[in-house]
């Protein structure tokens, strides 16, 4: 395969589960060079209370943990209907336990002593369906956003605003910001943004800050 690119993973949070303080602690200080946030906890406990309070993208667990095991940690996740990928790390080859993580369609698993180049690559491969994906929705977003305006001169615009939506669908910038980048006039970029008020798709949340509304696209 070719050589993977690993800044796909920077806009991931990662809850790293296992009881072995030092390598904890070693291997989240690797992944923070790599990853948006990184959860490390040493017990499930700790790990639930994570998930009740962070978002989570994807978890790495140990299998066999001090006085509990990882399998049932995810067993009970499952059964919570909380889908996150997960990647387990085991220093045995049980037959077992491999087959417990195949029934709960684990994505992959890492025989420790855990080799960081490996565990890289499998957070890309775990997660690049995920980046591709919002990918997909974001052009499908611009297709319909373009369908709901009356002006296809206007094309560029809308890629600019959903190219720069920020994690809570905002858009920061002004009139002009947008008009450095894009050759429009300013009455045809007012009457854009007016046509989109209309139709829920952007409101005005506060000074040069502006809400994309993806679910009013499913009304058009």
């Amino acid at each position: 395969m070719s050589e993977r690119d690993l800044n796909i993973l920077n806009k991931f949070n990662i809850l790293y589960l296992e009881d072995d303080k030092s390598l904890l602690t070693h291997t989240k200080d690797i992944l923070d060079d790599f990853v948006a946030n990184v959860y490390a906890v040493n017990t499930s406990k700790e790990a639930l209370e994570i998930l009740e309070c962070k978002k989570v993208d994807l978890i790495i667990s140990d299998i066999l943990l001090e006085e509990e095991n990882g399998i049932d940690f995810l067993r009970s996740l499952k059964e919570e209907e909380r889908t996150i990928p997960t990647i387990l790390t085991t220093a045995h080859t049980d037959t077992k336990y491999l087959l417990d993580a195949i029934k709960l369609k684990v994505e992959n698993y890492i025989v420790k002593p855990i080799n960081i180049k490996e565990l890289l690559n499998t957070l890309h491969d775990v997660l690049f369906p995920i980046v591709q994906s919002q990918e997909i929705e974001k052009n499908s977003n611009i297709i319909k956003t373009i369908s709901a305006i009356t002006d296809s001169k206007q094309v560029d615009v809308v890629k600019y605003i959903i190219s720069n939506l920020d994690k809570k669908n905002q858009l920061h910038a002004s009139y002009s910001d947008i008009m450095n980048e894009i050759c429009i006039s300013k009455p045809t970029l007012i009457k854009l943004f007016k046509d989109l008020a209309a139709k829920d798709i952007l409101t005005k949340v506060a000074h040069k800050t502006y809400t994309f509304n993806e679910k009013a696209l499913d009304l058009i």
